[in-house]
């Protein structure tokens, strides 16, 4: 039954996508060196074409309710300046969360975000994301140093409201990984984490330092699933399942945070000191109620988008199969199962790249007298 969805959507979106590719290829050899604000203008909207795929999955077909709790301020900013945005990372599916907000807010084709270098070499989606201007690091702080200082500096000039994305935990939350965490934060004589792990502040303190004078605002965004609700993974979406995810907005004024590193850097394991406590307030009431919640509804721009690519894709492909008498032969039939299988494959690593890790805690704990690099460098192993 699996296979049955997940093979046509995967056809749709991969075909779809290298589509959007050669687009952005071309306008990234052709229009890029003319001018770089009408390459990004233009590709904002292409990458939109690609993106809303994803987002149509959430919203049409597993009908997820991603319900969102700010201030009516913060509400209306939203998509209107450009923003760092600062989040927990405990879901399989927090990035698609993020597009479906910025979808909301009318930014989603210049979303960005701080990825994992491998993340660029995904078919499709990686590339995409590429010709986008992600951020892709190597978890080694001695070489991303200056590769993020040079992809932020590139945004200094970015013609429309951007977010960019940053996890500054680092890595998906499990319980290995929060006993590891609270071990160190023990020994370190630190607050010790429950929902939460304790963020790696180099990133942000340099994405502060680089990007003050040109970015208003921090919003700092805390995702919680309820408990009547199944937790939402990739999968589940494929299946047209549906699930509940909470999502709490605080925007913080950039001019606001001091100047000095190390007080920047404590600024963000507060607001993670108190992201811990706002979970265990959601814990205990299944709900943010510290604001309000607001209506952000289901544009159907993502089913419009979805209903187009299937139409062009159908007829492309009918069209194509007359031409070509591909499934006259064998060597046609066995050619479209092994495209089939590539189409599957594809899928299944695009499913496998967004689950979160299922580790369970160690039976040993880690040596109180381990340092904090040694446990995020076996974290970094671990991912």
């Amino acid at each position: 039954m699996t296979a049955a969805v997940v093979v046509p959507l995967g056809l749709l979106f991969f075909s779809s996508g290298l589509v959007v590719n050669l687009i952005q290829a071309v306008c990234y050899v052709f229009v890029r060196p003319v001018s770089k604000n009408l390459y990004r203008r233009m590709n904002r909207v292409v990458a939109e074409l690609l993106w809303l795929e994803l987002v149509w999955i959430i919203d049409w077909w597993a009908g997820v309710k991603v319900q969102v709790f700010t201030d009516s301020e913060t509400f209306r900013l939203m998509g209107k300046e450009h923003a760092l945005v600062i989040s927990n990372h405990r879901s399989d599916i927090d990035w698609l969360v993020g597009w479906v907000l910025a979808q909301r807010s009318g930014c989603l084709g210049s979303t960005l975000a701080v990825m994992k270098k491998s993340s660029k070499f995904l078919p499709v989606i990686g590339w995409s994301m590429w010709f986008s201007e992600y951020l892709f690091l190597e978890r080694s702080w001695a070489k991303d140093e200056s590769t993020l200082k040079l992809g932020l500096q590139q945004l200094r000039d970015f013609p429309l409201p951007f977010w960019l994305a940053l996890f500054v935990e680092g890595t998906r939350f499990t319980q290995a990984k929060l006993l590891a965490a609270q071990e160190y934060a023990v020994s370190a004589g630190l607050p010790v984490p429950r929902n939460v792990l304790i963020p790696r502040t180099k990133g942000f303190v340099s994405a502060v330092n680089h990007m003050r004078s040109f970015v208003p605002a921090i919003y700092d965004v805390t995702v919680a699933i309820p408990k009547s609700s199944p937790a939402p993974t990739m999968l589940r979406l494929f299946r047209g399942k549906s699930s509940v995810v909470h999502v709490h907005i605080k925007r913080h004024m950039m001019k606001d945070l001091p100047e000095e590193n190390e007080a920047v850097a404590q600024w963000c394991r507060d607001i993670f000191v108190a992201k811990d406590a706002l979970l265990d307030k959601h814990i205990a009431e299944d709900t943010f109620s510290d604001q309000e919640l607001q209506d952000t509804g289901r544009p159907v721009k993502s089913l419009v988008v979805v209903i187009s690519w299937a139409c062009v894709v159908v007829t492309g492909a009918i069209k194509f199969l007359q031409w070509s008498s591909l499934l006259s032969s064998w060597k046609g039939v066995a050619f479209s199962a092994i495209g089939l299988g590539v189409v599957t494959l594809l899928m299944h690593i695009l499913i496998k790249f967004s689950q979160a890790e299922r580790s369970t805690p160690s039976k040993v704990a880690p040596a109180k007298s381990q340092t904090r690099e040694e446990l995020e460098a076996r974290d970094n192993k671990q991912d």
